[in-house]
């Protein structure tokens, strides 16, 4: 199946994904040695490998061989495959030697947004300007994938542990697993409930309906979680806080048609860091400009329950392909 999607791709595209041989993966990873393991999860275990050529990678090697979650890395490599953009997390390309493909990405050193929230050490380390770049990013990252791809993309499952941060704290989304393309003459798709308890769209919940709003509702849900983290006693910081509050209220709305676009909840972020840098000239944040001029400011183109918890303690429904963690059964579950 993966096999003649990617040759599809390539046909379309001309994207190519990296095919790594079994062996390769293993001299990588010291033959998936123990000492190697990034993470554990339901769905499998993440490697720290080392190529032959010396780049650091993270290697998912499957646990479970169930026909799910085949097609679930199989959706998350065709999803990768076509973005292109920094502050996502880059497959590297996968190996289909075994029955569930292994998976290559790059290797991000900072660990997810909700250590730097909730671990006191962690979070003590990042100022309000930082979590409102990295605020800033995710949704720009969001707001590429719903508009300024080739075909539309909704994540499905964005959270505080599917935000990575690489050097200086650049905010890295991962976990395109449960995304799902959107036909270009659709603005919604009839799917099986899948995301996070918590960060779920009641929307979707109620009716079983995906729409790029809710990403929206998921994403107001992280800026709350950002925002609620701040234990900050600086002055001017607090009034700050508050704007950013009464704005993620918007992106919170029961009914979606009443959320903003994510295209409008990036700008909104950008204006707020603007406005932040006025107030504060000595503070530089870098909003790669080149992006953000190209992506905000230019012409952008077009309850099946598998139940997992993360380290937030929250519940997932479905899969979380770089971030897993222990499967719990649930009533009515599978």
């Amino acid at each position: 199946m993966l096999k003649q999607q990617l040759s599809r791709l390539e046909r379309s595209t001309r994207v190519v994904v990296k095919i790594f041989t079994l062996e390769e993966l293993k001299r990588a990873t010291n033959n998936y040695d123990d000492n190697r393991i990034l993470g554990r999860g339901g769905f499998g275990t993440v490697y720290k490998g080392i190529l032959a050529d010396n780049t650091t990678v993270a290697i998912k090697k499957s646990q479970t061989m169930n026909q799910s979650q085949i097609e679930q890395f199989i959706n998350e490599v065709v999803v990768l495959s076509q973005i292109n953009y920094m502050n996502v997390v880059k497959l590297l390309g996968c190996c289909l030697e075994t029955q569930v493909p292994i998976l290559v990405y790059e290797f991000i050193t900072n660990d997810t947004l909700f250590e730097h929230i909730h671990n006191q050490i962690k979070a003590s380390n990042i100022s309000w300007e930082i979590s409102l770049r990295i605020a800033a990013e995710t949704a720009r990252v969001l707001s590429y994938v719903h508009y300024a791809t080739s075909i539309p993309i909704i994540h499905r499952d964005v959270k505080s542990t599917n935000i990575l941060l690489y050097d200086n704290y650049i905010a890295k989304v991962s976990d395109f697993g449960a995304s799902r393309l959107v036909p270009l003459d659709q603005d919604q798709l009839a799917t099986v409930v899948q995301g996070t308890l918590g960060y779920l769209d009641p929307e979707y919940v109620l009716t079983n309906q995906l729409t790029e709003k809710s990403d929206v509702y998921s994403f107001g849900v992280v800026l709350v979680e950002l925002i609620t983290g701040k234990k900050i006693e600086i002055e001017g910081i607090i009034e700050e806080l508050k704007e950013v509050a009464n704005i993620a209220k918007r992106y919170l709305i029961v009914k979606g048609e009443e959320r903003p676009t994510m295209k409008e909840v990036a700008m909104e972020l950008e204006g707020l860091i603007n406005e932040n840098m006025k107030r504060h000239p000595w503070v530089k944040i870098d909003l790669n400009g080149e992006e953000s001029g190209h992506l905000l400011g230019g012409k952008l183109s077009g309850f099946e329950l598998d139940c997992t918890t993360s380290s937030s303690n929250t519940t997932t429904i479905g899969y979380n392909s770089v971030r897993e963690h222990m499967r719990l059964p649930m009533d009515g579950g599978r």
